[in-house]
């Protein structure tokens, strides 16, 4: 393997983009190697963050969503709705450290309006 170029926070010259921002661009990295790095020091001898940079040149267009992707992501995102316990559509994600639905986890906190 040879060794990746490596720039400063903020120095990376034109033609390089993190995954991020070729996604702001509606591209995609397309298989290509990391191209070089970004490294943004860090006090009190922690090691430096570090980001991977992709040539825009080499970048793909994003592929766009397909029926078929569009129901898949629903599905994904309904299962993620759905209290495993009272089977309903809780309106919002579960939150994994609670397992159930707000009023499933703390049912003797119930409002009486």
């Amino acid at each position: 393997m040879s060794m990746l170029p490596v720039f400063r926070w903020h120095l990376a010259p034109d033609g390089y983009a993190t995954r991020r921002q070729l996604r702001a661009r509606d591209l995609r990295p397309g298989g290509q190697d990391v191209a070089a790095q970004l490294e943004r020091p860090r006090r009190r001898g922690r090691p430096p963050l570090v980001a991977y940079l992709y040539r825009v040149d080499l970048a793909k267009p994003v592929r766009p969503m397909t029926p078929g992707r569009w129901r898949a992501h629903a599905a994904m995102m309904r299962a993620r709705r759905t209290c495993p316990e009272c089977r309903r559509d809780a309106g919002y994600v579960i939150p994994p450290t609670l397992g159930t639905c707000v009023s499933c986890a703390y049912p003797e906190e119930q409002c009486v309006a």
